[in-house]
């Protein structure tokens, strides 16, 4: 069975966190940040931080399923 995508690029850390807190885990996994870059796109935070999108995006919808 196919993960239901609720988690798009375009959203925020701060927001996929408030929405999914399941999510919290892989943002640290990922070494991703909610403090400093919270405020930021998922893509934007995952280009800076040098993670596949594709893989982050994967992971959060998992956890928030």
């Amino acid at each position: 069975m196919a993960v239901e995508t609720k988690i798009t690029a375009d959203m925020t850390i701060n927001d996929v966190i408030k929405k999914y807190p399941a999510t919290i885990g892989v943002f640290n996994k990922f070494r991703l940040d909610s403090c400093c870059g919270g405020a930021q796109t998922l893509e934007k935070s995952a280009a800076e931080a040098g993670v596949s999108i594709k893989e982050l995006l994967a992971s959060l919808n998992a956890s928030a399923s």
